[in-house]
């Protein structure tokens, strides 16, 4: 497995990985408005996962959904190199991944150019006073708003029932619509919605093997 600086060089020459730091956040991205015509090169719907990590969920989306684009994004690159190789190699060209920090989300995408959000096993940011870090507050699904369709839908998975829940508050209160929600996704979950259940990220497995539930929330744009 390489190290980190070796993970860091390819993400950079990777043609599935993307940039965006603090000096062009104003400006945006130069494919925001413009990634389903000029890097996937068709109008398929565009699915986000924030704080991908090491890709797994924008993987097995893609390779479930090929009808679909996926656009995994993270901070680290180090992270995104898992999941961009495996791209690489499987041929996937329904994947991309972008580094950068969701403070800037916005400067990536347009008005009405994703279809869909998932947010999957974010740091619950449990301190007191850190609410405002944790990506479902107001201020987060502000920055969402501005690019998500209506209509478009916001999942969200998480083992920490604190966050689950403030999450649940958050969204109600923003206005969004939910649809179906629990806190024991693997014990809970309907026939028809097992791909909730079939895909796993890193840390979703480690929770799961010591035994903890996973919460699950699907909620819509207005």
């Amino acid at each position: 497995m390489p190290g980190k600086l070796k993970k860091f060089s390819d993400v950079n020459s990777f043609t599935n990985c993307f940039y965006l730091g603090y000096q062009d956040r104003e400006i945006g991205h130069r494919l925001r408005g413009n990634w389903g015509k000029e890097f996937f090169t068709n109008q398929s719907p565009i699915v986000l996962e924030l704080g991908c990590g090491r890709g797994e969920y924008t993987i097995g989306l893609a390779r479930n959904t090929p009808d679909k684009n996926f656009i995994g994004v993270d901070v680290k690159g180090a992270r995104i190199w898992t999941g961009a190789k495996i791209a690489v190699d499987e041929n996937l060209n329904n994947v991309a991944f972008i580094r950068t920090r969701i403070d800037f989300i916005e400067g990536c995408f347009a008005e009405n150019e994703i279809d869909e959000i998932w947010i999957t096993f974010p740091d619950p940011q449990p301190q007191k006073g850190r609410e405002r870090k944790r990506l479902t507050n107001s201020l987060f699904l502000s920055r969402y708003m501005k690019f998500l369709k209506p209509g478009g839908l916001i999942h969200l998975k998480t083992d920490n029932t604190d966050f689950f829940r403030f999450s649940l508050e958050s969204f109600t209160a923003f206005g969004l619509n939910r649809h179906w929600n629990t806190e024991d996704l693997y014990n809970d979950v309907p026939e028809s919605r097992r791909e909730l259940v079939n895909i796993k990220t890193y840390y979703e497995k480690l929770f799961t093997e010591k035994g903890e539930r996973i919460k699950y929330c699907l909620f819509s744009k207005a």
